[in-house]
């Protein structure tokens, strides 16, 4: 397990370093690139998605068990929560991740950020990986419904952007998510 975990750390420490040397050459960026404040990804051909700030606007909702999915469509961004050390998605968003898939289908020129983030707990190469297998699990589902690849870019932010900054239980929770914001 551990060295598996450092395998995964290693490449995404080199994916990153590859990112900024093409970034230097001039070239579009089709590996993960370091920000600063994150690992960018993106999946498609859109280089401007690479370069675009994250982070919540002033639209971000929150999703939780009461929410209704019809309201999803019209929040300019939204929160999917994660379990400790835990990327795989809630069937509790299956459904409203299946309403985005569908909108992206019928629209294709939507495009979807989706930015993983973890809590302070674990290293700081860690919980960027954490992030990163958030996002792309949060991918995942959306492509599943019917959203295309190119409608859909990744960032992970690991702990570098908390929601949330005591260090609570409670405050743990908000910052083990992923931000999807309509671009």
């Amino acid at each position: 397990m551990e060295s598996e975990m450092q395998i995964h750390i290693q490449r995404v420490l080199l994916a990153a370093v590859m990112g900024g040397l093409a970034a230097c050459g001039g070239k579009q960026r089709t590996t993960p690139i370091d920000t600063g404040a994150g690992i960018v990804v993106p999946d498609n051909d859109d280089a401007s998605d690479a370069n675009a700030s994250a982070g919540a606007g002033s639209g971000v909702r929150s999703v939780g068990f009461d929410d209704d999915p019809a309201a999803q469509d019209t929040a300019d961004s939204m929160i999917i929560y994660f379990e400790y050390d835990r990327s795989e998605v809630s069937p509790q968003y299956t459904d409203i991740l299946a309403g985005h898939a569908r909108r992206m289908a019928q629209n294709p020129g939507l495009r979807l950020r989706l930015a993983g983030h973890a809590d302070e707990r674990g290293s700081r190469e860690y919980n960027i990986g954490l992030g990163e297998r958030r996002a792309q699990a949060v991918r995942r589902v959306l492509l599943i419904s019917g959203a295309s690849p190119g409608q859909i870019s990744t960032v992970s932010y690991g702990e570098e952007q908390p929601a949330s900054l005591g260090s609570t239980e409670s405050d743990y929770q908000k910052n083990r998510r992923v931000e999807l914001s309509w671009r």
